[in-house]
């Protein structure tokens, strides 16, 4: 597999509707699902939900 193939950029944006965004690469074959992490959101300034989108 080419590196782009196995490991993808992927954007993870808060479900807290602020709008902010990290970018990480993952593992296909670790984590064939959308993502979800728990992650500080510095516009609401605690942790919240950071889901994978596409």
């Amino acid at each position: 597999m080419a590196r782009n193939e196995l490991r993808p950029i992927i954007r993870l944006r808060s479900t807290a509707g602020t709008g902010y965004t990290y970018v990480t690469r993952k593992n296909r074959r670790n984590d064939p699902d959308r993502m979800t992490l728990r992650k500080y959101d510095p516009v609401l300034g605690r942790h919240v939900d950071f889901r994978e989108e596409r």
